[in-house]
């Protein structure tokens, strides 16, 4: 299962530092039954080890290509240890569980991926969180490699066993012809575009480039405020949350025709105002990146990144809840039927075609703080009841509450 991490990829290798890590993750509890022994660490461990041949890019690591001339590509790893990723927490509450995986980076000599486990909580649930690097997986892929864990009856299958072994990794002599001989097919296929070009110049050029263009331009907009939003930070993180049921969400968009992702957009404008005001400044509207899925119907578990991105300004400015949510229903469905979306996908297919130092350049320059202001997205979790060898998950929190990638 070799094979070399996209721009979008390696993009999200190029923009991590100290204070920006660049993981994805998800967390869960779980009560134990009545009248059974709850399970201890090492069954928890070796259920999750048991569950690997399921998603083999979780016994891979990157390997670069020498001078940096390609993007990494995805090697077996030789010193493979699921004590290395799976590991016990002596946390006593789930918030500390969540703030104590989340604050640390994942080291890049080994596959990409921890999970950390606390098998008493203070209330006697078993708390679990997982993150992997988005370098690997986008936050539809964490979601449902977190289900990979899960089964949906309290009655688990078979353990599962693919009897694996490492193959050996390509030296830094062939990660290097391969990168070269990659470069060239990439430049083979550019040289290809003109004939195609020929054939449909507005199906190949104008609409793709002229939506790529929107979506380069937007993304380069300058965010403003800086204050109180854009500041330093370090490399701590910390949960917090609040439950809504579903139902009730879609019953307020329902009036309006908002879907559930602009309520909750409407939302985190309201919570930003409030924020602005509890510090004594003028609510504005904050520039915000959407992150869009953009994957096809049926390949939810594909490794790495199938997303988009949109920016829109929240109108934290609104006093009036059912305007704000107008608003941003009305700015969502603008930018869906303009094609950015797209537009953004094309930049980041683009990108394959510059040089690497060209490519980590743009990736800065677009995941800069100096270019929006705040990060909101909707992962949907596993829809019906899912258990962990037998024990019920009782609360679920998704990938893009526990993301701590941009400052």
């Amino acid at each position: 299962m070799n094979g070399r991490l996209s721009a979008l990829d390696d993009s999200f290798l190029a923009v991590e530092n100290a204070s920006a890590h660049m993981h994805v993750g998800w967390a869960a509890t779980f009560q134990p039954p009545e009248g059974r022994p709850a399970p201890g660490f090492d069954e928890l461990r070796d259920h999750i080890a048991s569950r690997l041949p399921r998603a083999p890019r979780y016994r891979q690591r990157i390997a670069p290509v020498p001078f940096g001339l390609n993007a990494p590509i995805w090697v077996d790893d030789e010193r493979f240890d699921v004590s290395r990723h799976v590991l016990a927490s002596s946390a006593t509450s789930f918030p500390d569980l969540v703030d104590s995986c989340m604050s640390t980076q994942l080291r890049r000599d080994r596959p990409l991926w921890q999970i950390c486990v606390a098998e008493r909580l203070d209330d006697g649930r078993i708390g679990v969180v997982g993150k992997a690097h988005h370098c690997m997986v986008d936050g539809i892929a964490a979601v449902e490699l977190a289900s990979l864990l899960l089964d949906p009856t309290p009655r688990p299958p078979p353990e599962e066993s693919d009897g694996w072994r490492p193959r050996q990794s390509p030296g830094a002599a062939r990660r290097l012809l391969g990168g070269i001989l990659d470069l060239v097919r990439e430049e083979a296929s550019l040289l290809r575009y003109p004939a195609r070009f020929v054939r449909s110049p507005r199906r190949l050029l104008t609409e793709p480039l002229s939506r790529a263009g929107m979506a380069l331009a937007e993304s380069m907009r300058p965010a403003e405020p800086r204050e109180p939003v854009n500041q330093p930070i370090t490399g701590a993180r910390h949960l917090a949350w609040f439950r809504r049921p579903l139902d009730e969400l879609k019953r307020i968009g329902r009036p309006y025709g908002a879907s559930v992702n602009d309520v909750l957009l409407a939302a985190s404008a309201g919570g930003m105002r409030h924020f602005l005001l509890e510090r004594e400044r003028d609510p504005v509207a904050l520039k915000t990146m959407v992150p869009v899925n953009v994957r096809d119907a049926g390949s939810d578990t594909e490794f790495g990144n199938r997303i988009s991105f949109v920016f829109v300004d929240l109108p934290c400015d609104e006093p009036d809840p059912i305007r704000r949510l107008q608003n941003i229903r009305f700015a969502m469905a603008e930018r869906k039927e303009s094609g950015l979306p797209e537009g953004g996908d094309t930049v980041m297919a683009m990108l394959k075609y510059m040089p690497r130092t060209a490519q980590h350049a743009v990736s800065r320059m677009i995941a800069s703080p100096k270019t929006f202001n705040l990060t909101v997205s909707n992962i949907p979790g596993p829809r019906e009841p899912m258990y962990m060898l037998g024990r019920s998950r009782t609360c679920s929190l998704s990938e893009r509450c526990l993301r701590s990638s941009e400052p």
